[in-house]
This record gives C-alpha cells, structure tokens and sequence, in this order.
C-alpha cells in the first residue's frame, strides 16, 4: 500500500497543506511519495524530500507545469495511478480543481476535505457546512482524495531524506493556459499557515474602517487579516481574505471576529480554531456560541482599547 501526495508549490517552496497530507497519508499507512510537478522546481522537490516520513518523490518538470492546469496535472496524475492505493490532494483551489478530474478518469469515487482516518478505506469528512461529520468507506481500488489541512497536524518539514527521481511528462493538452495572475502582496503570514487572524465582517461598516480599525490590531498581534463573505461581498477586503465555506478553512492558536455575526458559512471555515474571540454588539449573534471569549458591545470603542492594551 503506497500514497501519492500532489504537492501544491511555486516552484521554489511547498505551499501550505503538503505536510498536513502527509501526516494524513501516516494515518493510512505504507509508503509514501510526493509529486512534484512544475517547471524549473528543484528547489520545490527538495523541500518535498525534507519532509519528514516520506520515502521517494517524483518530479516533472515541462513548461507545461509551470501553472500547473487540472487539464494538464490530471492526465500525470492518471499515468501514475495504477501504483498506488491512494492518492491525496491538500484541499486547496488547486487540488479541489484538479482531484475531481483525476476521480473521473479513473472512474472512482472522490472522497471530499477529509479531516481524519478510520483505516485504510474508510474517512470521515464534514458535511452540512460542518455541522455534521460523515464516516464514508470507500471500495474502489484507487481512492482520490482531497484532505483539509486543520484536521491533521503537520509534520515536520525537514529532517526528511526523501529519494528524488524524474519523470516524463506527458504532453501539453492544450486545453488551458493560465494567461494572467495577480497576488496580492504583504508582510502579514499566509492566511490559512497563519497562527493568529484578525477577522471583520460587515459590521466594520465599509472598507476604510476595516483598514482603520483591524489592522493596527493585527500589526500587535503579528496577525493575518481575514474577513465574512458579507465583508467581501461588500467590496470592504479582496475575496483571498475570505474566511468560510466559500472561503478559505482556517484553525489558527487564535481567531479574533470583529463585526461578524456568525452564520454557519463562516463558522464552518473558523470553528477549529484553538482560541476564539468574538466581538459584536449583538448578545445573541450567533458568533457567541462557538467563541471561547465574548465582547458586547461597540467594537469601534472596543477594538481601540484592546489595541492599546496589548
């Protein structure tokens, strides 16, 4: 039994959620090896090969990878398949995108954002936006499987001494090219990698108070900055700040929600946080339930004195 892990990367460093679907693939068991496809990502294979508990990794380097495209990646994927028991995705846009590609190739099932391991075959995952859990078990021979990264703790990221091979890489479909890209840039930590979040929705008014308001908080806490689909929607942050089940699924030490109410979409991105805090001048926000330490009252008087008390 033998699990193959797609690696998500720029080519030069492992993106967030890799070694969290390698602590994943130890709860299968067997080996373990890591695809990486890209082009010009040495440095990426050999961050792959320093993550601890992995035996090979393979990787495919064609300009074809460069943005590696589901309708590119998925055909690599497939010619690699018929050697491994699994293969497991980090539930990122990437391999949301390309997992349920690979799946109907291979004409299998997919399992969703698992977030633990009963055995080999069988999987729990959340459903109903988290408010439930299914135990699924799964028969095909080859199980295609994306896992959320706050369900797993990660290992560690070096002391690996993973052997590196190269593979051919099967041709350019032309079926998709990436033709622009636009990151947004900061010195804030990665959002779903961070350890602390500082969140707004739409009670922080417009965009202006967000900044205002949020920001000099998070700059003290070394904190990233994350947000409700209500704030997004309402053009206050760009949509990567958002936090939800349209979002981005987040478990960070601490969670700080200023101005957001609580509907389950959002709490199904955030409830795995180790620490909650809600601030909002509703008692019975929804919020409340899930937070560990709660605030009532008027966060634009609130947020300014727990700044300065920290």
């Amino acid at each position: 039994m033998t699990t193959l892990i797609i690696a998500d990367h720029d080519n030069q460093h492992l993106k967030s959620g890799v070694t969290q679907a390698v602590a994943c693939a130890q709860k299968i068991g067997g080996d373990i090896h890591i695809l990486v496809a890209g082009h010009d990502c040495a440095r990426a294979g050999a961050a792959a090969a320093a993550v601890t508990g992995v035996a090979k990794i393979i990787v495919a380097d064609a300009q074809q990878f460069a943005q590696p495209v589901a309708e590119n990646l998925a055909p690599l994927v497939v010619s690699l398949a018929k050697n491994y028991s699994h293969i497991l995705f980090p539930a990122s846009a990437s391999g949301k995108n390309t997992a349920p590609r690979v799946a109907a190739m291979l004409d299998v099932a997919q399992l969703s954002d698992v977030v633990a391991v009963e055995s080999a075959d069988t999987f729990v995952r959340p459903i109903y936006a988290g408010s439930a859990f299914a135990t699924v078990q799964s028969v095909d021979a080859v199980k295609v499987i994306t896992v959320r990264a706050t369900g797993f703790d990660a290992v560690a990221a070096t002391g690996g001494t993973a052997v590196i091979e190269s593979m051919d890489a099967t041709a350019d479909t032309g079926l998709s090219k990436v033709t622009k890209q636009e990151l947004t840039k900061s010195d804030r930590p990665e959002l779903v990698a961070a350890k602390r979040i500082v969140s707004g929705g739409r009670g922080m008014g417009d965009g202006d108070k967000y900044r205002q308001f949020l920001e000099p908080l998070a700059d003290k806490l070394g904190a990233a900055l994350g947000a409700s689909r209500a704030a997004v929607d309402a053009g206050f942050v760009p949509n990567d700040y958002q936090v939800g089940q349209t979002g981005k699924v987040v478990a960070p030490e601490l969670y700080i929600a200023i101005g957001i109410s609580g509907a389950i979409q959002h709490l199904a991105g955030m409830k795995d946080s180790k620490v909650i805090v809600a601030i909002n001048k509703d008692p019975d926000a929804p919020i409340f339930q899930v937070a560990d330490y709660g605030l009532v009252g008027d966060l634009f008087t609130l947020v300014p004195e727990l700044t300065a008390a920290i």
